[in-house]
C-alpha cells in the first residue's frame, strides 16, 4: 500500500468513527442508515489490509451499539457479528484492550438475549474475554468479573474482584453498582453492604493529613493578622496569608504534616 493510500484510509476511519457516534445518538430509520453506511466504511478500510486492528474494533462496537436497540435474532445476529469483529481485532492485536472487554459485554448481552443459563458457554467466553483484559492492563475488567461472580453467587470471588476494581481504579460510580442487575442477588448480603458503605468513607490518612494542614496553616497566619493595615479588618484570613513571609514557619507547617503522616504510620 502506498503512503497516499495510507493516508487515505485513516481519514476514511476517523470519518467512520465520527459517523459511528452520530449514528449512537440517532434513533430508529435514521440510525440503521447510518449503521450500515459506517459498516461499508469499515470495509473499505481493511479491503486488502485486514491487518488494521482500529478499524475492526472500532465496527465491532458500532454492532454492539446498534444490538442494544433490537430485540431477538435480530439484536443476537448482530451481537454475534460484533463478537467476531472483536475476535478479528485480537488475533491481529492481541494486547487490544478495548476489544477484550467489550468482547466480552457483547458475549455477556448475548447470554441474555437468548436466555440462556449462568452455565452456558457464552458466560463462560464473556469471562474469559475480561480475564484476557485483566492480563493487558490489571484490573481493567475486574468490575465485570464481579457481575459474573455476582450472577453465579460466588460471594468470595466477587468480593475479591470488586476489591481489586477499586483498588485499581476501575470500579464505577457507586449509584452505577446499586443500579446494575448483575448484582441483585448479593445486594443484601452483608459483606456488600459493608463494601458499599466503605466506598462513602474517606481514608483515616487523607483525613489526618488534611486536619495537619489546616491547623498548621492557621496556626502559621494568626499571628500576621494584628500587623496588617485596614484591609485586614475586612479579610484578615486573606490578607495574612498574603502577608505572610516565606520563613521558618512555613516550614515548620510542612513539618507538622510530616509529622502527621508519620503519627498515622
Amino acid at each position: 500500500m502506498s503512503f497516499f493510500d495510507s493516508i487515505t484510509k485513516k481519514a476514511k476511519l476517523k470519518a467512520a468513527i465520527k459517523q459511528t457516534t452520530e449514528a449512537r445518538s440517532s434513533e430508529g430509520a435514521k440510525a440503521d442508515q447510518l449503521f450500515n453506511k459506517v459498516y461499508h466504511d469499515y470495509a473499505e478500510v481493511v479491503a486488502n489490509e485486514p491487518l488494521i486492528a482500529e478499524a475492526l474494533y472500532n465496527w465491532g462496537f458500532a454492532l454492539l451499539h446498534q444490538a442494544r436497540t433490537k430485540s431477538g435474532e435480530q439484536a443476537a445476529k448482530l451481537y454475534q457479528d460484533a463478537i467476531a469483529k472483536f475476535s478479528f481485532c485480537l488475533t491481529i492485536e492481541p494486547a487490544y484492550l478495548g476489544a477484550a472487554i467489550d468482547g466480552g459485554v457483547a458475549f455477556m448481552e448475548l447470554a441474555r438475549i437468548k436466555a440462556v443459563g449462568l452455565n452456558d458457554g457464552l458466560y463462560a467466553s464473556a469471562q474469559s474475554y475480561f480475564e484476557k483484559a485483566n492480563a493487558i492492563q490489571a484490573g481493567s475488567a475486574s468490575y465485570n468479573l464481579a457481575c459474573i461472580y455476582g450472577l453465579r453467587g460466588d460471594k468470595e470471588a466477587c468480593l475479591t474482584a470488586l476489591e481489586i476494581s477499586k483498588g485499581k481504579g476501575s470500579l464505577p460510580t457507586a449509584a452505577d453498582i446499586r443500579e446494575d442487575p448483575d448484582l441483585n442477588g448479593v445486594k443484601n448480603e452483608d459483606w456488600f453492604v459493608a463494601f458499599m458503605e466503605s466506598l462513602n468513607k474517606v481514608p483515616e490518612v487523607e483525613t489526618k493529613i488534611n486536619e495537619a494542614v489546616v491547623e498548621a496553616v492557621v496556626d502559621d497566619v494568626q499571628p500576621e493578622v494584628a500587623v496588617n493595615n485596614d484591609a485586614a479588618a475586612v479579610d484578615p484570613f486573606k490578607a495574612a496569608v498574603e502577608e505572610a513571609p516565606a520563613s521558618d514557619e512555613t516550614e515548620g507547617a510542612v513539618e507538622t504534616v510530616v509529622a502527621a503522616e508519620e503519627e498515622i504510620k
